[in-house]
C-alpha cells in the first residue's frame, strides 16, 4: 500500500523529523554489545519473501548462528544450503514448523538451545494475505442478507487470517520472550508487519485488522518487556508472490507489484537497519510515516487515494 502525501504535509516535515533524528542520534548502535560474530539469529518465515532475503543477507553479514524455520521442509533445507553456500562463517540451521504451532515452536526453541545456547535476534516475516471486500468473502447474496453458511465461511476464512497474522506471532513471542531475556545482552525481536496495519484500504480488511493485531501485540509487548527491544516494520506494498495464496482466494487489484513494489533487498536492509538502531516503528518509504499522520488529520483524503490505489469502488 502507497499513498500520496499533501503538499501541507509536507512542508511541515522539518518540525516533525528533527525529533526523531535527535532520539536516532541518541540510540547507540546494537552491534557495539553484540557484534555480528557472535550474533545468534532465528527467523522464522525464512523459505520466501523478506524472510529469504534477510537469510542471505544475515548470512553475507557472516553473523555466527542461523536458523532458519519455515513450514515445508524442503525450502527450509533449499534455503539453508543456499546459505551455507555463501562461503562465510555462518552456522546455518534448518528446523521445518509452522509458528501457529505451539509443539514446532517448542521444537525449534530445544533445537536453538541444544546447539547455541541461546539466541539474540528474531525476525518474525511470516503471515498470509487477503485480498477481497469482506462482504464479498462470504459470496453473493441475491436478497442483501447472507445466511448462516455464507456467514460462517467469513468467519472460517477470517480464522485463517488471525492464524496466520496474529496467532502466529503470538506463539512466537511467547515461546521465545524468555529465552531472549535470559540469553542475550541485547535482545531483539523485529515483526515484519504493513503499513496497512496503520492506514486502513478497502479490499484488505481481514488482513489489515489482523496484521494490526499482532502489530499492536508487539507494542504491548514491548512495554512489558523493556530489556527486549522490539521493532515493526510497516513497509507499503513489496514486490513478490506473497498475493497468490490470499487465505480469501482474492486476486491483486492495484497496479503489479513485481513493477511498482519495493524491492525485497532494499526491505531486507532496513530491517537489519532498525534492529541495528533499535528503532520501534519503520514506516518504508518514510514517506508513509506522514500518510498515517494525514488518515487522523484528513481522513477523507487517504481514504479517497486508497479507494484509487485499490480500484475500488463501493456497490
Amino acid at each position: 500500500m502507497s499513498l500520496s502525501v499533501p503538499r501541507w504535509l509536507l512542508l511541515a516535515l522539518p518540525a516533525l523529523v528533527l525529533p526523531l533524528l535527535v532520539v536516532r542520534r541518541r540510540n547507540s548502535k546494537r552491534s557495539k554489545k553484540i557484534p555480528s560474530h557472535i550474533e545468534r539469529v532465528l527467523i522464522i518465515g525464512a523459505t520466501s519473501g523478506i524472510g529469504r532475503t534477510l537469510a542471505r543477507q544475515y548470512a553475507g553479514l557472516g553473523v555466527r548462528n542461523l536458523c532458519i524455520v519455515g513450514r515445508r521442509e524442503g525450502l527450509v533445507a533449499e534455503v539453508v544450503d543456499e546459505c551455507s553456500s555463501m562461503r562465510t562463517v555462518t552456522e546455518v540451521i534448518g528446523v521445518p514448523g509452522d509458528f501457529v504451532d505451539p509443539k514446532a515452536m517448542v521444537r525449534v526453541r530445544d533445537e536453538i538451545v541444544r546447539a547455541w545456547g541461546g539466541l539474540d535476534t528474531i525476525i518474525v516475516a511470516a503471515g498470509v494475505s487477503a485480498l477481497r471486500p469482506l462482504m464479498e468473502v462470504g459470496g453473493d447474496s441475491a436478497d442483501g442478507d447472507f445466511d448462516v453458511e455464507r456467514i460462517q465461511r467469513i468467519v472460517d476464512i477470517a480464522k485463517r487470517a488471525a492464524d496466520g497474522n496474529f496467532v502466529g506471532p503470538l506463539v512466537a513471542a511467547v515461546t521465545f520472550i524468555p529465552l531472549l531475556e535470559s540469553t542475550s545482552p541485547s535482545p531483539s525481536i523485529l515483526l515484519v508487519n504493513s503499513l496497512a496495519s496503520v492506514i486502513p484500504a478497502p479490499t484488505r480488511s481481514l488482513y489489515a485488522s489482523t496484521k494490526s493485531a499482532s502489530l499492536l501485540l508487539y507494542q504491548a509487548l514491548s512495554i512489558e518487556h523493556p530489556h527486549i527491544a522490539f521493532t515493526g516494520l510497516l513497509p507499503s506494498t513489496v514486490e513478490g508472490d506473497f498475493r497468490a495464496s490470499a487465505v480469501d482466494g482474492g486476486h491483486t487489484r492495484e497496479a503489479e507489484p513485481n513493477k511498482s513494489g519495493l524491492r525485497r533487498e532494499a526491505v531486507a536492509r532496513r530491517c537489519m537497519t532498525a534492529i541495528e538502531r533499535g528503532e520501534k516503528n519503520v514506516f518504508m518509504p518514510w514517506s508513509m510515516g506522514l500518510a498515517h499522520l494525514a488518515y487522523w488529520m484528513v481522513p477523507g483524503l487517504v481514504e479517497a487515494q486508497a479507494r484509487k490505489k485499490y480500484r475500488f469502488k463501493a456497490a
